[in-house]
């Protein structure tokens, strides 16, 4: 057999060894309990708060209406949508080039999620050794009632997690109604289904396994590292050669260096890698082996640190320079367009008009040599209040306006389309012309908005 034909030793795919990580109190665990409470208690509440008679924060699709607390958007508005895109890209490049993947480690959905199925998992399992001991078992009653009330409960879980999703684009209280009477229309049941069934198969079963090969962020993180920029790491010089002790010992006596090799930090990471290798990409961040090492330390008696959040240039005695260039440029960029954004959506304006003209006559001629023509002005009001608006037009001289009153009246987040004939004495036309139609508002709030249309004529 020559060297092309000599069989590989191991095979490409390792199969997926469940990780049970163990449960561990800290600063920094502290927290992601703080942001999983802080989030997720945004995530499910949010639907339930009213705002006058609508819910605060719907997405009204089938009208186009996308109500957050006292603002309305409307799908013109969707540049807005960009905006607030381009300030988290920059924010994620922001807070990586500066901590690293923070955003995993703590406000991640992957990891705000799975956070609570692990809590739901320990609350009916056990410990990380009773979980493990479980897994061993042969198949028993103890079993059976263990494993299905944590499958139960995720999947309890998973499901109001898919309703409170369909719940931000039909009305909660709606959908709950359908839901008690088995109602639901076939999209609703589709998307509760769906989201709780992502939910339930990412949280609960591949976890680590999303971060690791799914997450594209993991894959390219490492181009927006550089020498300061803070990351979780082990130092070596201070921790080897490793190895177990008296407590009390001298470790330099010993010729060991700080770290008692009790892998503690390796049963608490949460995608199971050992940080004392150096960083790699699994890691999230989530500073589960800081906490667990310092408490380590504290007992043995040795100072904390052994791992924590340092820079390159740190754990090589170099200045650490946290405020750089880059970080700067990226605060700077998410400071403006923040400000941007903030003034553009309180001074948007909040009327709109689009004027279509009647396809189905190019002009009517009518006694006393006035040529018309019909146009459907249709007028948006994004306001949350009523407003009642004039229709006035220019471009040509003698120009009649008629819309059939004196003022139309449109309702908050509504359109009204108005038929509006403008007639020009023959006389004034050489074919055809464009006109600037203006509506305004006839209230106190001095509201206007414009659109052009082409006015036709006879060319002879």
């Amino acid at each position: 057999m020559n060297e092309a034909q000599a069989p590989v030793d191991g095979a490409l795919y390792a199969a997926r060894q469940k990780i049970y990580p163990r449960d561990i109190k800290g600063r920094f665990q502290r927290l992601r309990v703080y942001a999983v409470f802080a989030l997720l208690g945004l995530y499910y509440v949010l639907p339930w708060i009213r705002w006058g008679e609508r819910q605060a924060v719907l997405f009204d699709l089938p009208a186009r209406k996308f109500h957050i607390f006292g603002l309305t958007l409307w799908p013109q508005d969707f540049y807005f949508l960009t905006w607030l895109l381009i300030i988290a890209a920059l924010a994620l490049f922001f807070f990586t080039a500066l901590a690293g993947r923070l955003f995993c480690g703590y406000a991640c959905p992957q990891t705000v999620w799975t956070e609570t199925f692990v809590w739901i998992e320990r609350w009916v399992e056990g410990s990380r050794t009773q979980q493990m001991k479980l897994a061993k078992a042969p198949l028993s009653g103890e079993k059976i009632l263990r494993k299905g009330t944590k499958y139960f409960l995720w999947f309890a879980f998973a499901l109001w997690t898919g309703f409170t999703f369909v719940g931000y684009f039909t009305p909660i209280n709606e959908l709950a109604g359908k839901v008690v009477t088995f109602s639901t229309g076939p999209w609703e049941t589709f998307w509760v289904l769906f989201y709780g069934g992502a939910t339930y198969v990412n949280a609960g079963f591949m976890r680590e396994q999303v971060c690791k090969y799914m997450c594209p962020y993991a894959r390219f993180q490492s181009a927006m590292f550089d020498q300061d920029t803070l990351i979780i790491t082990y130092d070596e010089k201070r921790g080897e050669p490793r190895g177990a002790r008296k407590k009390g010992s001298d470790p330099r006596a010993a010729g060991l260096g700080d770290c008692v090799d009790c892998t503690v930090c390796v049963q608490v990471c949460p995608t199971g890698i050992d940080i004392r290798k150096g960083l790699q990409y699994e890691c999230i961040a989530c500073a589960a082996c800081i906490d667990a090492c310092d408490e380590v330390m504290e007992k043995v008696g040795y100072p904390k640190g052994l791992i924590r959040y340092d820079t390159q240039s740190g754990l090589e005695g170099r200045a650490k320079h946290v405020l750089r260039p880059r970080t700067i440029i990226y605060g700077s960029l998410i400071a403006l367009l923040i400000a941007g954004f903030a003034y553009s959506i309180t001074h948007r304006n909040v009327v709109a008009v689009d004027v279509i003209r009647d396809r189905n006559a190019l002009f009517r001629e009518l006694p006393g040599g006035l040529i018309e023509n019909v146009y459907s002005v249709k007028i948006l009001n994004k306001d949350a209040a009523s407003h009642e608006f004039s229709i006035t037009a220019d471009g040509l001289p003698g120009l009649q306006v008629d819309y059939g009153t004196d003022a139309v009246e449109v309702g908050p987040g509504d359109v009204q389309s108005v038929a509006v004939r403008l007639r020009v004495p023959r006389g004034e036309l050489k074919g055809g012309s464009d006109i600037l139609f203006t509506i305004r508002t006839q209230d106190e709030r001095a509201l206007e908005a414009t659109g052009k249309a082409r006015f036709l004529a006879p060319t002879n």
